[in-house]
């Protein structure tokens, strides 16, 4: 197979993944909101995956660094357990009220949210360790190795946690690329395979989905 057929091959199955579970009218919307702020959230098949990981767990407490315009948020409102609480942290007010708004819209009560504003780092060592069913990252990739560290201490015995776009637009294997953000995708990557409390997993779903089980 030639390379141009293997990539015309790779983008079909891409664009048949992301069209399994299409977006309904709120996250249509909640993405262009995204696309306003010049972000690049979850696809859908990454948002699936993501809802498909709250429910599976019957996650009741879940922690998502990055708030973006809501769209990770409602995929994990929509497979998580009734009764459960997102906590959402980002540093950017404008983010927060988009987000309301993408959480109001598909019918979730204010009460279901917690959207925290400042910066993740400072956040995180003051949210209880072990209560967490799943945390998700989605934010500065530069930043995901400390992310990782605090993560892996919320979670419960059986959680997961979740770093989207970690194969860094294909660069992840390429060892010419030295920017601070393959490096970080590197670091993260081998310091979960290599964590003995972690059952790991690389998803290629959209921009790669590394998740990782604490034991």
């Amino acid at each position: 197979m030639s390379s141009e057929t293997h990539i015309s091959a790779s983008a079909g199955l891409g664009d048949y993944l992301d069209g399994y579970l299409p977006d309904d009218e709120v996250l249509v919307a909640a993405r262009g909101r995204a696309d306003d702020f010049g972000l690049s959230p979850l696809s859908p098949a990454g948002g699936a995956s993501l809802r498909f990981l709250a429910a599976a767990l019957r996650a009741r407490a879940v922690v998502e660094i990055g708030t973006g315009a809501g769209v990770s948020g409602l995929y994990l409102l929509r497979g998580m357990a009734e009764d459960g609480v997102l906590t959402s942290i980002d540093i950017e007010p404008e983010y927060h009220r988009a987000a309301r708004k993408t959480f109001l819209d598909a019918g979730f009560p204010a009460g279901r949210t917690r959207l925290i504003m400042g910066r993740a780092l400072d956040v995180l060592p003051r949210l209880t360790s072990g209560g967490y069913d799943l945390v998700f990252i989605d934010a500065t990739r530069a930043e995901y190795p400390s992310y990782y560290e605090h993560g892996v201490h919320l979670l419960r015995p059986g959680g997961v946690i979740a770093f989207h776009n970690v194969l860094a637009g294909g660069w992840l294997g390429d060892p010419s690329r030295r920017d601070a953000e393959t490096l970080a995708m590197r670091e993260v990557a081998r310091a979960i395979r290599e964590d003995e409390r972690l059952v790991p997993a690389l998803l290629p779903v959209g921009g790669g989905l590394l998740v990782a089980s604490a034991s």
